[in-house]
């Protein structure tokens, strides 16, 4: 009887798909492995098996599977559980999920392959383009359009492509493209069984060669054969060790005594690393601790609540070293890939190999190999990692600790799953019956309601570690200072000041203005002219080491312009400051100091976080320039004195969620200053010193914030007394999209009532040449959120089966940040 399989396809596509299963692999084929399927008419996909069965659906005509990737399942059936509630509470697909939760390394995909035609004859002479594109054919005739985008440079290559195909002067084909490829190692082996006699006649061939003879002699050494254990060895480590060449070992190969053999090895650190003890923790540690551990007892999560340096992490290192002693594996989630370099550090000088990796700045072979470990008999016991590590597979999960929860970094926003990994390490523990720890010095709000409120425990860690104060926290009135021209650009004079003396003490500074870039826009001083972004509705950011204006939301790039456009004037004046900027002026202030500048610009690479973040550990850089990068967690020991240039840029934002996440990361920069034996100072600089946030601040009073926010957020129906789904309508043709916002929000109005605020225009109302509506759902805590979904899903398809709406993209952000 045929066998079909029901499989997940990594696109963003409602419902799964049949296939059928070849006779020979029928009885292989099991759930949770990958298979490759064809789609469309010359396409081909790595999917997931979810369901083996008998039977054949009849309203389309099934095709059969073209391979199968796996004899075992490389998902887990709790991992299938996961990826079903991530799909139903974010309003996605299964297929959205699979594309986010697997390392690009284990899909297989398709992709195109230009083939040159030999027999092409050009009636017309060809485009410059088009010459360019063939001539790059004309060495290799089939390339990837990957590659030859990469060689001729063009970027809208597709459509030169789509012209010469056109022309008949090239053929396309599909090929699949594996991604991951093992990495392989080349060893050295007798090429035959050698007994003692054949190895003494051997020694008396190779008397006159010298590097033949060493080689042989180093290989019996290192392979144990005289030992009767025979090692593999590796053909590098014999000739390193030797000091033989390549050709001396190839004469060997060539007279049958030895032959070269490939092995696949792992990418990752697998060095036996000395651990050592664990530190002990101080009085207040020690009581969390117990504290925590006891509301483990009757709740599945817990808030800890401790103020900036109180020792968070050694409190969470001891409770790893339990969970482990029970048997179980812990995930470590952060938000922010540079808080990895100094945690790992940490965890590894207690756990050693017990801990794994993963995130998105490492290469995607190792995260394909940390998956397959995770899969294997020996995984990681401790994963540290940021979202996307929710998603590997554990067998034995019993503790997720999630560090500084109140990050905006751990909701993804762009594309689908636009899921919180907060929340999501909740409902995982919930399937695994883990426990959640939840660490932060300024929890978000909806986290500090339900620890309040009793549905979270809640811990408090209020003295800093070796009872060293909080820092001074200094506001200073920008505003005043401007008006009798005492500002030294963006510095005030006690900023300097502070920087000055900091310098002298050979201590450092850390500056935060969470804006990157030189300037965030250039104007005319002649006619107002300001450059916009071609693509998006937003002015270009003024980025002077590369001497362009740069869209931050799609990446559109445009010369810096040396007289205006619009009235020729060549007055082009600087709006604003960025990171870049202020590293600017800082080094002509402070010629002697050394500076750094941790931003996105800098950081674009694995190995820059950690060059950034040691050099300024071990006190070679003297001041760190940066966005809310530096404001995550990270310890330094010598840092006296923080300087925020600019609070207001974060008070003044259209968001419900603003004074919440200004008090956090002001609080959170604040809490840098200030480390080892000594009180820090933060020198605030705001042009509206009267703001009740500022205040909060500098007292370090939270609670006050957050009594103040909750009120109001009462008042108006928003979370935690709420959730929140934002509908999102996209559209090239602004008009038809108006009307369509319209339709779409009236009928919503029709099934949700006074719930529905909008359609409205966001403050980007135009993004990669798509014009934005947004619709503002609010749904009581008690409804059902199935229900929600499924009436907003019908809502969907109906306007998406009009004809005239059919190209309209409509997508849900649930519980926005």
């Amino acid at each position: 009887m045929k066998k079909y399989v029901d499989v997940i396809l990594p696109l963003p596509l409602a419902g799964g798909f049949t296939y059928a299963l070849p006779d020979e692999v029928a009885d292989k084929v099991v759930k949770g492995c990958r298979v490759v399927v064809p789609f469309g008419r010359k396409k081909f996909y790595t999917a997931i098996v979810y369901h083996v069965h008998y039977l054949c659906p009849t309203e389309y005509e099934v095709k059969e599977i073209t391979a199968m990737l796996d004899e075992k399942p490389i998902l887990l059936p709790l991992q299938f559980k996961f990826w079903q509630w991530i799909a139903d509470y974010y309003l996605c697909t299964l297929g959205d999920v699979y594309k986010a939760a697997l390392p690009s390394g284990l899909k297989i995909e398709s992709e195109t392959i230009v083939v040159y035609n030999p027999d092409f004859e050009a009636d017309a002479p060809l485009s410059p383009k088009e010459q360019q594109l063939l001539d790059a054919l004309s060495n290799d005739h089939e390339q990837s359009v990957t590659r030859l985008e990469r060689e001729t440079g063009m970027n809208a290559i597709l459509t030169v492509v789509k012209q010469l195909l056109d022309k008949e002067a090239i053929h396309i084909k599909e090929e699949l493209k594996r991604t991951y490829k093992p990495k392989m190692e080349a060893r050295v082996r007798f090429a035959m069984e050698m007994s003692e006699r054949q190895l003494n006649i051997l020694f008396d061939l190779l008397k006159r060669s010298a590097k033949q003879e060493a080689l042989l002699m180093k290989y019996i050494q290192l392979s144990g054969y005289h030992r009767g254990e025979m090692l593999e060895v590796s053909r590098q480590t014999l000739l390193q060790s030797t000091g033989a060449s390549a050709s001396a070992l190839n004469a060997l190969v060539d007279r049958k005594v030895f032959e070269i053999y490939h092995a696949e090895i792992g990418r990752l650190d697998n060095d036996s690393i000395k651990t050592g003890e664990l530190h002990p923790l101080n009085t207040h540690q020690q009581e969390a601790y117990e504290q925590i551990s006891q509301s483990f007892e009757s709740k599945a999560v817990c808030l800890l609540h401790g103020v900036t340096a109180s020792g968070k992490t050694e409190v969470y290192i001891h409770l790893i070293e339990e969970a482990l002693r029970q048997g179980k594996q812990v995930l470590y989630l952060l938000p922010e890939i540079a808080l990895t370099t100094q945690i790992t550090v940490r965890l590894k000088r207690v756990f050693g190999n017990r801990l794994g990796i993963y995130h998105s700045k490492f290469p995607d072979a190792e995260r394909v190999e940390i998956w397959q470990k995770q899969l294997s008999d020996s995984p990681y016991d401790i994963i540290l990692g940021v979202r996307s590590s929710v998603f590997l597979p554990f067998s034995k999960l019993g503790l997720i600790i999630v560090d500084e929860e109140h990050e905006n970094t751990y909701k993804q926003q762009d594309p689908a799953p636009r899921y919180n990994a907060r929340n999501a390490a909740i409902v995982l523990a919930g399937m695994t019956g883990a426990k959640v720890l939840l660490g932060t010095a300024t929890p978000s709000i909806e986290t500090w309601y339900n620890a309040t409120t009793g549905k979270y425990g809640l811990v408090k860690l209020t003295e800093r570690y070796k009872e060293i104060l909080l820092p001074e926290i200094i506001p200073v009135d920008c505003k005043e200072l401007q008006r009798k021209k005492r500002m030294n650009g963006q510095f005030s004079p006690l900023l300097l000041q502070e920087v000055r003396e900091s310098l002298e003490r050979k201590e450092q500074v850390i500056l935060f203005q969470n804006r990157r870039g030189f300037a965030p826009m250039i104007e005319c001083r002649t006619c107002g002219w300001v450059p916009k972004c071609k693509n998006c509705d937003v002015s270009l950011t003024y980025h002077k080491g590369i001497g362009q204006l740069t869209c931050h939301y799609c990446g559109y790039t445009y010369l810096v312009p040396s007289s205006c456009p619009a009235c020729q004037g060549v007055e082009l004046v600087h709006r604003g400051f960025g990171t870049e900027k202020v590293e600017d002026d800082i080094k002509m202030i402070f010629p002697e100091a050394t500076i750094a500048r941790m931003d996105l610009d800098t950081t674009r690479t694995r190995t820059a976080y950690e060059r950034i973040i040691n050099d300024f550990e071990a006190g070679k850089t003297n001041i760190l320039i940066g966005t809310q990068m530096v404001s995550k967690g990270l310890d330094f020991d010598h840092v006296s004195t923080v300087g925020i240039l600019n609070a207001d840029t974060m008070l003044n934002y259209p968001d419900f969620r603003a004074y919440e996440r200004a008090f956090q990361l002001m609080a959170q920069v604040a809490g840098r200053a200030g480390r080892k034996n000594k009180r820090g100072r933060v020198i605030l600089q705001t042009r509206n010193i009267d703001h009740p946030i500022i205040g909060q601040v500098m007292a370090n009073d939270y609670e006050a914030m957050v009594c103040a926010q909750l009120a109001e957020r009462k008042l108006f129906h928003y979370p935690p007394f709420t959730r929140l789904i934002y509908v999102f309508l996209k559209h090239k043709n602004e008009a038809l999209l108006d009307e369509m916002a319209t339709v779409m929000g009236g009928r919503l109005r029709a099934t949700f009532g006074a719930r529905v605020l909008g359609p409205d225009k966001p403050p980007v109302a135009r993004v990669q040449t798509l014009f934005i509506r947004k619709i503002v759902l609010k749904i009581e805590l008690e409804a059902s959120m199935a229900d929600a979904r499924k009436l907003l899903l019908q809502i969907q398809r109906e306007m998406i089966e009009n004809p005239k709406y059919k190209s309209l993209v409509v997508y849900y952000d649930v519980d926005p940040m």
